[in-house]
């Protein structure tokens, strides 16, 4: 089996439903708890790329954070992602990876088809 990561955050349901999946499919996952562990803008510029989305699809918009920061006023792609890296309870989760494409399991099946 490929080598799979979970951008994962324990307390989110949806997380652990992707956990989850992983664990039944018999996976061994590699689990970065990104809230313990941020990434860093390489990482997460990486991660966009693999996603095919803009810094804004990866955040969370209804976080306290996001209104704290004025971030939907924000335009600036490269703000964007710096305050993902000071703040990443604003990175949407979970986010698997697997032969460098990503998904985001927001719904489940997203994880389900980049599995295969």
């Amino acid at each position: 089996m490929a080598n799979v990561t979970i951008w994962h955050n324990p307390r989110c349901g949806k997380s652990r439903d992707a956990a989850k999946l992983l664990e039944e499919k018999g996976i061994e996952a590699e689990v970065v708890k990104y809230l313990d562990t941020p990434p860093s803008r390489e990482e997460l510029v990486a991660m966009l790329s693999m996603l095919s989305i803009s810094a804004r699809e990866l955040m969370r918009t209804k976080e306290a954070i996001y209104k704290e920061l004025n971030l939907k006023e924000e335009t600036d792609e490269d703000k964007l992602i710096e305050a993902m890296v000071a703040n990443p309870k604003l990175i949407e989760r979970p986010i698997v990876i697997k032969d460098g494409k990503a998904a985001i399991g927001r719904p489940i099946e997203n994880v389900i088809d980049l599995l295969g």
